[in-house]
């Protein structure tokens, strides 16, 4: 099968238009992005890339101002999209369009499935299903420069080029073994997560070594890490340019009362503490006088070494089912799982299940992780 690799420039809204009306009457298209992200907090679409099994689309996000077609062709139920590990993308089309495309058929999770390989790239999986070499030498490219150097374009071409043939091979797999459902499950679940609101009342909650600090600075860390991403949005700019983790942390345990004592913590950006060192030493202030009542409480340590035993009989059963079903133990359970399982039952109550161990999961590792602990603790 000859397969089409010469780039297709669209930059009127008309052909795009033209386009998204024959889309739709397919049963699944192939989806990139290309994008910038060296000084801002939120992705900048570069490019989009659409493969149809006749053609490399590539289509220019700084040119075209009516997106209203390929927004309902990505909303179209009735049409698969095909991308390959795709967060980034998620998160570029969120930004620029509002939307997440659905239904989605992440290439990446369909490959882990298939016993190809966990954290697959994207050219390792067209090598191993199709034989072809796919150049990567474009990978840290200015997609926001015009015009797209021609290097730049049969890079972004090949990245949609061979994706519906890899996805057809990885349905046949997927179907013979009996896991195209487990696929599909997790790709929604994708969708879901990349729509749910931003949350940031928990953001304290992963700054490294924040359990080593008291209620009421926990207190104090928690406003300032819920300040940091609000800013950050609104500002468009990466978090560790306003200020990194380890200074809110340090700000959190030294409780600067002024200008001087705040300079004193390590790595806050000079610009950082001239605009916006009053409000921090505000934040901190307002929770050292705030109420007890409404501080956290302090979060988990680290598990304790009397806990391994029961930490390794977890993952070895775990291990023995992924081998027996021959897929990845990384798709079944991710790290802070088997640490919940943990937790849940430190306190003498019995052993619970995270939510996502709850689904199809829970037959095939759910029930029996739960024997297991409950083994363990006998």
């Amino acid at each position: 099968m000859l397969i089409p690799t010469e780039p297709i420039w669209i930059e009127r809204a008309d052909q795009l238009a033209e386009l998204c009306v024959g889309w739709r009457q397919q049963g699944a298209i192939a989806v990139d992005t290309e994008f910038m992200r060296t000084d801002t907090f939120y992705p900048i679409a570069g490019l989009l890339q659409i493969g149809d099994g006749k053609g490399c689309y590539l289509i220019d996000p700084l040119a075209i101002a009516d997106w209203q077609p390929l927004r309902e062709l990505l909303l179209d139920g009735k049409v698969i999209k095909v991308l390959h590990s795709c967060s980034e993308d998620l998160e570029v089309f969120q930004r620029w369009l509002d939307l997440v495309p659905s239904p989605l058929f992440d290439t990446q999770i369909g490959a882990a499935f298939a016993n190809l390989g966990f954290g697959l790239g994207y050219a390792n999986l067209v090598k191993t299903l199709l034989g072809i070499e796919i150049p990567k030498d474009e990978t840290r490219s200015d997609w926001l420069q015009r015009p797209l150097s021609q290097s730049q374009l049969k890079y972004a071409a090949l990245d949609v080029a061979h994706m519906l043939v890899v996805y057809g091979k990885l349905l046949q797999i997927l179907k013979t073994s009996q896991r195209l459902e487990w696929v599909k499950s997790d790709c929604a679940d994708l969708v879901e997560q990349a729509r749910a609101p931003d949350h940031f009342d928990d953001a304290y909650q992963k700054v490294g070594f924040a359990w080593k600090l008291r209620p009421q600075e926990l207190a104090v860390l928690r406003q300032l890490c819920i300040w940091r991403e609000t800013q950050a949005r609104q500002r468009d700019i990466p978090r560790n340019r306003l200020i990194k983790e380890p200074s809110l942390w340090d700000i959190a345990r030294k409780k600067p009362r002024d200008l001087q004592q705040l300079q004193q913590i390590a790595d806050i950006p000079q610009r950082t503490l001239r605009n916006d060192g009053e409000t921090l030493l505000a934040i901190t202030k307002s929770q050292l006088e705030s109420e007890p009542s409404t501080w956290p409480e302090r979060l988990d340590p680290p598990l304790a070494q009397s806990e391994g035993p029961l930490l390794k009989a977890l993952k070895q059963f775990v291990r023995d089912k992924a081998d027996a079903e021959l897929i990845p133990a990384e798709v079944l359970i991710r790290k802070k799982e088997y640490e919940a399982i943990v937790r849940s039952g430190m306190k003498g109550g019995d052993y619970r299940l995270p939510e996502r161990l709850k689904g199809w999961r829970y037959t095939l590792i759910g029930e029996g992780l739960l024997q297991v602990a409950q083994d363990c603790k006998l």
